[in-house]
């Protein structure tokens, strides 16, 4: 399945009924007085998030979703029916994007949660509502109100526990591949993750977190240089990170230093998420040697791992388990629940 986290998608919620002009006809009634009743309301679109989902595929091809319009009112006081809500099923971590102005509109976190994008329009008043002591035969009604109609930006940010970062051939997707059931793509050559992956990594107990190896970055990724800074959105929803450090590069500190400077030019927030540093490839250093020294002051500790020979990596995962311990779970404000 193709990995979508950003489409266009129009919504137009549905416009209200009219209010109906009726006067009651009744045998032995003469003078019978106005019962038209009131429009229905035009339906609303929301967001509904699904555990199930984890791309935004089906509305690139599928652009423009519009709710029912309410029914208009009727004679006997009868109210129109109204507009059929549509839920609009989208992976959690999805935040909604008015596209002309840029506003935030909210997001949908957890399973169940849903959010109102585009609001119904109100029923018109039937000419019922205007009676009064002086005016007994009104024939005024009012007209639906229009539904919203927005064009939305829709941002997927990947639901994780820990997310991978690191310079590209840092050795991310191999060690997603050895402590999950995921199937990243491996090579040799730069940029071979092109979409972030997600795995399940396990640990004894039965317990378990959501890895996200996040496509590789470089020095100015947050100017837009090699694959840029797109996918760092899906570390924004992580708890924890890890800064992934190669044995291997001419200057270990320094890679170290220009992955948290990309971070923290991207958004101090995620930089000061807790973190871990993870020297990767230790397999490639003769088997006395330490590994290379790395001053990280604001982590909570380095560990060096080889996911090729499956060394350190059982102290990697329980030093992650350690850091969510203490971590903050995300959440939204925005998301209503459901009804």
């Amino acid at each position: 399945m193709n990995f979508v986290d950003r489409v266009t998608l129009r919504v137009t919620a549905g416009t209200g009924g009219s209010g109906c002009t009726s006067f009651r006809r009744e045998m032995f009634v003469p003078k019978g007085g106005p019962d038209g009743g009131d429009g229905g309301r035009g339906g609303s679109i929301f967001l509904q998030a699904d555990a199930h989902l984890t791309t935004l595929l089906d509305y690139r091809y599928n652009a423009h979703r519009k709710a029912e319009r309410g029914q208009h009112g009727m004679g006997s006081n009868k109210t129109g029916k109204s507009g059929e809500d549509i839920y609009l099923p989208v992976p959690p971590g999805t935040v909604a994007l008015d596209a002309a102005s840029g506003e935030s509109l909210g997001e949908v976190v957890r399973p169940g949660e849903a959010l109102l994008v585009a609001k119904g329009g109100r029923g018109g008043r039937g000419n019922a509502r205007f009676a009064t002591s002086t005016h007994q035969a009104p024939r005024e009604w009012e007209p639906g109100d229009e539904g919203e109609d927005r064009t939305l930006e829709l941002v997927l940010k990947l639901l994780a526990d820990v997310g991978v970062l690191g310079e590209p051939n840092a050795g991310k997707s191999t060690l997603l591949s050895v402590v999950s059931a995921a199937k990243p793509k491996i090579a040799e050559y730069p940029f071979t993750t092109l979409t972030p992956q997600l795995g399940v990594v396990g640990l004894s107990g039965g317990r378990s977190f959501v890895m996200a190896d996040i496509p590789g970055l470089i020095e100015g990724a947050h100017e837009g240089k090699g694959l840029g800074d797109r996918f760092l959105q899906h570390v924004e929803r992580t708890r924890v990170l890890a800064y992934l450090i190669p044995v291997e590069v001419e200057d270990p500190q320094a890679s170290y230093d220009t992955l948290r400077a990309e971070v923290e030019a991207y958004d101090p927030k995620v930089a000061a998420k807790p973190h871990l540093v993870v020297l990767t490839k230790r397999d490639l250093l003769p088997p006395e040697t330490a590994p290379p020294a790395i001053i990280a002051p604001q982590a909570s500790g380095v560990v060096a791992i080889s996911s090729v020979a499956h060394r350190g990596l059982d102290e990697l995962k329980e030093e992650l388990w350690k850091l969510l311990a203490g971590s903050v779970e995300p959440s939204s404000d925005d998301a209503v629940p459901l009804p």
